[in-house]
């Protein structure tokens, strides 16, 4: 493997000496309204694939310094009330190009860079991907990235209280979705339920959800999805500037700050972000969970050159975070007790200082992003470093039970060659080294080594009104669990070595089939190798109520998935509808089976009674669909509405499979007024409704539907470097006592939080 990592830099480096000999280009370019001609001041020009941006004059006009003098790429233009343009342009023609922006109250952003390896209108994009925006991100008053996110219909999340979220897409969550934050994958232990995405939720420009399988262009992992956290791009060249973002939520006393501050000097680029989070307990009705706070510090800086041969960008960054972990839902009385038996009351609760037990969580990342212009094609890379450092403190605040250390290195590959704007081949190999160690006294996974390495190959055909895309990828991957005999002779883990590898495939279009009308169809194969916890766990899991024990024989999980969507969008009306069915071979799952359980000796001495649960494969199937629609009738009045549904079947029984998230409706309506000196106005209320989930596995139990009422009001004043943004969202106005079927606390009888306000405002700087 570090044969490899040096093989890879040394053809970075044969690539990028011919590159620098690039010629300097100014790209010059024209912004107007498309009824009446007039220029478009302010509109923000994108090109993605080469990390730039710039804003228009007064007149319109705009530049872009320090890019490449030839090559093909897709420019992106956004303004506040009219459609999203882009538009395939190659710069060699060195003719000024103008966008005529159609006025629309739907503002949508059509540029994906997700699950294609060049920049693409949606509309050529075979893939379901939804694009999350900073502004819905804050709006949404999420106390986690996920949970921002968790709206977004086929999206779900797996809670454990304020602090920790995972993603479920379509029904597949934990190592079935890959997080993607600086170009890299991230990792960070997200076999445990606990575990949640460990990246600051400031740094998200924006947020592009891939929904199905992407094992073609990310590998294992990716079988259920893809949720790619997108920093933003940097600054016009000769740009200095900064935002301070914060809020406070009333639920938990949750308060949010982050301070950013970038620049670009002649292609130097630069960027750095300070973010702090600290919550007391959340509540519902008149109760507080105890010891269910956190607070988080999360430290960031990007410096790279932009220029004429591409860019590369160096990006460091720390998460630290100090989460409680609940061990016992209330009495029958709804009382929470102290280990003496007296009743908590909700003021000891409410104070921000964790008691035992509380798990600390330092995730360091190093990834260096790079975009080479080489031989008319791109050569893209990312070559990262993590380490998550996670220690669980049970009975001690200074000695750490359960301590894992584990550190990654990852490389990502590609090359796309030289297109004309209708053939784009694209080829990439990607791979991982991984080691993780107990440092601790207290044990769940084996220490284990773990070396993967893919292939691919891709290739996308442009046509008028659509296009098709193919590939193919071959994995490989080496799992190397360690032998453990503990102090008094147990066997805790017994060595193993298992080897997995597969081919799996892709194949999809997109054509408009009339006019603002797109049908889009997808079939890919999916592979995901078991993780360590599902191959070589044996102890209790912290904070999960239950005791675990692996399967070192487990199979790897492969699936064939068939996708099919039809998108409408008008002036006035936006629908999506969406409809899926995925087979997956060997479907991983951990169970309690026959009420099996366990005596686990406590530190103390004492004896603790744990239920069971081991891990076991099925052949399964997951269907389902999403919808949406968007009435605009009105120019200010918007009616949006989302319907989310999933099935999930163990075929070999016929029984529901276990953690699958109910169906779900979402109706908004949002009202976006036009008042003197203000802008981007709006007032909106909406209602969650979530269904019964009476589908459920013999160890869990039926979820009673529930609705939420939610509500917001925001408004931004234009100043001198841009826009302070103010919001208010309300959730859960009603107070209403429910349980997600998903949420880990539920087994506790720890209802899901009650009401919350969010207070939030962004500042401009310099």
């Amino acid at each position: 493997m570090k044969k490899i990592h040096l093989l890879l830099v040394v053809l970075l480096a044969c690539f990028t000496a011919p590159a620098l000999a690039a010629n300097l280009a100014d790209f010059k370019g024209k912004v107007l309204d498309a009824s009446t001609k007039e220029p478009l001041s302010g509109a923000t020009v994108y090109i993605s694939d080469l990390k730039a941006t710039t804003t228009t004059n007064a007149n319109g006009e705009f530049s872009f310094s320090n890019i490449p003098s030839r090559g093909k790429f897709l420019v992106e233009v956004r303004y506040v009330g009219y459609k999203t343009a882009s538009q395939q342009v190659d710069l060699a023609a060195g003719a000024q190009i103008v966008f005529a922006l159609e006025a629309s109250v739907i503002e949508s952003a059509e540029v994906v860079i997700t699950g294609t390896p060049y920049s693409a209108n949606n509309k050529t994009n075979s893939l379901a991907v939804v694009s999350i925006s900073r502004e819905k991100l804050a709006q949404a008053a999420g106390t986690n990235i996920v949970d921002a996110i968790a709206k977004v219909p086929g999206v779900s999340q797996v809670t454990t209280g304020g602090a920790i979220s995972k993603p479920s897409i379509r029904g597949l969550g934990y190592n079935r979705v890959l997080t993607i934050v600086d170009g890299a994958r991230e990792e960070a232990q997200q076999w445990g339920d606990e575990h949640g995405v460990e990246v600051d939720q400031f740094s998200a420009a924006r947020i592009e959800v891939l929904k199905g399988p992407a094992s073609l262009l990310y590998g294992s992992d990716a079988l259920g999805g893809v949720i790619n956290i997108i920093d933003d791009l940097v600054p016009a060249a000769g740009d200095f500037n900064g935002n301070f973002t914060t809020n406070y939520n009333t639920n938990n006393g949750l308060t949010a700050s982050s301070l950013m501050l970038q620049g670009n000097s002649d292609g130097l680029v630069y960027r750095g972000r300070v973010s702090y989070k600290n919550a007391y307990g959340f509540g519902y009705k008149d109760h507080t969970v105890p010891n269910s706070g956190f607070n988080e510090t999360n430290v960031s800086g990007m410096i790279g050159l932009n220029k004429t041969w591409g860019y590369a960008h160096l990006n460091l960054s720390r998460f630290n975070t100090n989460i409680g972990l609940v061990e016992e839902g209330p009495d029958d009385n709804g009382d929470y007790l102290d280990d003496d038996g007296n009743v908590i009351s909700n003021s000891e609760a409410k104070k921000r200082k964790l008691n035992l037990p509380y798990q600390n969580i330092n995730h360091y990342r190093a990834a260096l992003n790079s975009n080479i212009l080489l031989g008319g094609g791109q050569l893209k890379t990312t070559l990262a470093f993590q380490r998550n450092v996670r220690k669980e403190f049970q009975e001690s605040a200074t000695e750490p039970g359960l301590y894992l250390n584990l550190n990654s290195y990852t490389y990502d590959v590609k090359y796309s060659f030289a297109n004309n704007g209708v053939w784009e081949p694209t080829i990439g190999v990607q791979g991982m080294h991984q080691t993780n160690a107990n440092n601790g006294d207290e044990f769940l996974i084996p220490d284990y080594t773990s070396d993967n390495i893919g292939a691919f190959a891709y290739l996308k055909r442009n046509f008028a009104k659509g296009a098709i895309n193919a590939g193919i990828r071959y994995d490989h991957k080496n799992i190397d669990g360690r032998d453990l005999v503990d102090a008094d002779g147990k066997q805790v883990f017994t060595a193993f070595n298992n080897k997995f590898s597969n081919v799996s495939g892709s194949i999809g279009f997109a054509f408009e089939i009339a006019k603002n009308l797109n049908l889009k169809g997808n079939a890919g194969s999916g592979f995901r190798a078991p993780n360590i916890a599902e191959l070589g766990a044996n102890g209790r899991h912290e904070g999960t109520f239950r005791y675990e024990v692996g399967n070192s024989n487990l199979k790897q999980e492969t699936s064939l998935q068939f996708d099919l969507g039809l998108e409408y969008n008008a002036e006035k009306v936006t629908l999506g509808l969406n409809a899926y069915s995925n087979k997956i071979y060997n479907y991983i799952y951990p169970g309690n089976f026959n009420n099996e359980t366990i005596n686990f000796q406590e530190a103390d001495g004492s004896t603790t009674v744990l239920p069971l649960y081991r891990y076991v494969q099925t052949n399964a199937t997951l269907m389902g669909g999403e919808a949406s629609i968007d009435f605009h009738l009105v120019k200010a009045l918007h009616f949006e509405n989302t319907f989310a549904y999933v099935k999930g079947t163990n075929n070999a029984t016929k029984a529901p499979l276990p953690f699958i998230p109910a169906a779900s409706l979402n109706n908004e309506l949002r009202f976006e007024p036009q008042i003197k000196g203000l802008s981007d106005s709006y007032i909106k209320i909406g209602l969650t409704n979530v269904f019964k989930q009476d589908r459920f596995d013999s160890f869990e139990t039926e979820t009673n539907g529930y609705t939420l009422i939610d509500a917001g009001i925001g408004t931004s004043v234009k100043v001198k470097k841009g826009k302070i943004n103010l919001w208010i969202t309300g959730q859960n106005l009603g107070d209403k006592l429910y349980f997600n079927h998903l949420s880990r606390y539920k087994p506790a009888g720890i209802y899901n939080p009650g009401r919350n306000l969010s207070f939030g405002i962004s500042v401009p700087l310099l």
